[in-house]
């Protein structure tokens, strides 16, 4: 497939989807029912995979279009029955804190989530809400919202961890965190990856470089992947997500997919000749 650079459009990369070329894929999402029905194509070309799935539960005003977190919960368990717990990761991200979902809010919505998905999976990935200009405007959309940074009020923070960190002992799981500075190894919360070189050599038996991957952000562990997703693709419209800050261009982008062309959006595959004319090669391998 082609994917362009999100900050140089005309920067086109080629990566190979060949079961040869690929070691594995890690697949981020909120509602994989689509996928869901097509894994057994997947291991029949013998790719390997994982899930990183997310449920929160927020508010509609700040999750529009996500599924409710009860079907949520029952497609996480669906999947989780289909390809095993240790290849399905809960994730409770972004930690935004508002009026709406306070420390109490959250330490309800967390304790309820775990204890359905117990047995269901191995581990829980938290992050903090970042404050980027885009995410913000998008919130201050919403009538009566109020938020701050949790990272900036200590016992807060602590209270939260530590509550985290012993309902997910007490349903099985590990939490880990995503691309945080913060050290909150006291709570029992270790600095995670979400590509991991040791989950994966331990759930697939593939070893991989460990070797961080230096397209990411200092606090990211993650080793080197390729992003084959784009911004302003998804649908559910959540207020706080860096991806998805123009639900316009969403609907614009959802008329421009063609799914015979090379790329998740753009061109038909018969102008791919013209595209490689400027191609970039990619080396990179892993997902």
């Amino acid at each position: 497939m082609l994917t362009r650079n999100p900050f140089n459009a005309h920067q086109v990369s080629r990566v190979s989807l060949t079961p040869v070329d690929v070691d594995l894929f890690v697949f981020w999402t909120r509602n994989p029912t689509m996928l869901m029905a097509h894994l057994s194509e997947l291991d029949t070309l013998g790719f390997r995979y994982y899930f990183q799935f997310t449920i929160t539960g927020y508010p509609k005003c700040l999750e529009k279009n996500v599924p409710a977190p009860y079907r949520a919960i029952k497609t996480f368990c669906d999947l989780s029955e289909l390809i095993g717990a240790e290849k399905v990761i809960w994730r409770y991200d972004p930690v935004l804190l508002c009026n709406m979902v306070d420390v109490a809010e959250h330490k309800r919505l967390f304790s309820k989530i775990a204890a359905m998905l117990a047995g269901k999976t191995r581990k829980v990935v938290i992050s903090f809400f970042d404050l980027y200009k885009k995410t913000e405007r998008n919130l201050e959309q919403i009538d009566g919202l109020t938020y701050r940074d949790i990272t900036q009020s200590p016992s807060e923070l602590s209270e939260l961890a530590l509550y985290m960190s012993k309902v997910a002992k007490e349903n099985g799981m590990v939490v880990e965190s995503c691309a945080e500075d913060l050290e909150l190894s006291e709570f029992g919360i270790k600095h995670g990856k979400c590509i991991d070189n040791e989950y994966i050599k331990n759930v697939f038996g593939l070893s991989l470089s460990g070797a961080k991957d230096p397209g990411q952000r200092k606090a990211c562990g993650c080793i080197k992947s390729r992003d084959i997703g784009m911004y302003n693709t998804c649908f559910h419209g959540c207020a706080y997500c860096y991806a998805t800050f123009n639900q316009r261009t969403v609907f614009t982008n959802k008329q421009k997919h063609n799914p015979r062309s090379a790329f998740l959006i753009g061109e038909d595959v018969n102008s791919e000749y013209t595209v490689l004319k400027r191609i970039h090669t990619v080396q990179n391998t892993l997902f």
